[in-house]
């Protein structure tokens, strides 16, 4: 496929990443010398020095960096390229990841899961739920096949299929406020009273904060349930997805406080995947059915 050998590349770029030919040829599983061999045959053919070897620790030439840079992505390319092979040689996926965000309507989710998996009774569904950036998270870190979720700003990198639109509301009890529910209703008002958020799942990435007044005492909270029933308790306020919320606004039990300072928001769900992922069979034609059949919320 290119015009240089893998292992070369390979060795190179151990060489890079360990700072050393000795290190580099243990993280490899190698001699020093074959490492060693590699590297300088691989200068011979690119025709330019890519190590400066004057000092105590190798280091990269400028010729030697723009090289790896693209060494990187052949690489990358590979890896996915074997993987992909693998999962050929192994026919169907024995199991699939799957993350369902905080605002996603599981019922219908799930609903069209079980029929998928129902005709694919030998995939193991490995389903997780995770809240704000933990979604998101679990996707780049390579730990899900596919997230129901909202796509994120700099989404590029993902491919997305659209399923269905979530209005968010904020919502209090009747009573809860000290004040009537009548008006435009400002964060200064509302930053008296408990605010009732979710905590972000994400182990490393930056936290998300939708919503929330600088200042306001919080009740942290790890699902949509739990917060929901804290804020019928009258024990605190926030911003719940509208299928979650239905009933309970049609017959009073909660009161919506949407105004200026408080607009909510409508958040388009999707299904996410990684463009640059190996996809097998069954996740191809899970993808398929999602993006030919949205779901209804």
């Amino acid at each position: 496929m290119y015009d240089f050998p893998i292992h070369q590349l390979r060795c190179f770029d151990a060489v890079v990443r360990h700072d050393s030919f000795q290190a580099a040829a243990v993280a490899l599983n190698k001699t020093h010398p074959t490492v060693h061999t590699a590297v300088k045959m691989l200068e011979a053919r690119v025709g330019v020095i890519l190590f400066d070897r004057s000092g105590y620790r190798v280091k990269l030439t400028p010729e030697g960096q723009v090289f790896h840079r693209d060494v990187q992505e052949i690489l990358a390319q590979s890896e996915r390229l074997s993987q992909r092979a693998s999962q050929l040689r192994e026919g169907e996926e024995s199991e699939l990841s799957l993350v369902i965000g905080d605002i996603a309507p599981v019922a219908p989710v799930l609903e069209r899961l079980n029929r998928f998996f129902r005709e694919t009774p030998q995939t193991r569904l490995n389903l997780h739920f995770e809240a704000l950036s933990g979604p998101i998270e679990r996707l780049l870190d390579g730990e899900a096949d596919i997230i129901i979720h909202y796509a994120p700003p700099n989404g590029r990198g993902l491919e997305r299929a659209a399923l269905f639109d979530v209005s968010i509301v904020p919502v209090v009890a009747p009573g809860f406020l000290d004040f009537p529910v009548a008006g435009d209703i400002s964060p200064e008002q509302m930053a008296a009273y408990p605010q009732c958020v979710i905590r972000d799942t994400a182990q490393h990435s930056p936290k998300q904060d939708h919503f929330l007044i600088e200042g306001a005492r919080q009740w942290v909270v790890g699902d949509q349930h739990t917060k929901k029933e804290i804020i019928l308790q009258g024990m605190g306020w926030g911003h719940m997805p509208d299928f979650m919320i239905g009933e309970e606004l049609a017959n009073g039990e909660l009161l919506p406080i949407s105004g200026r300072h408080f607009p909510g928001a409508k958040v388009e769900i999707c299904a996410l995947r990684r463009r640059d992922a190996p996809v097998g069979p069954v996740a191809t034609r899970l993808w398929q059915v999602l993006q030919g059949n949205a779901l209804q919320g």
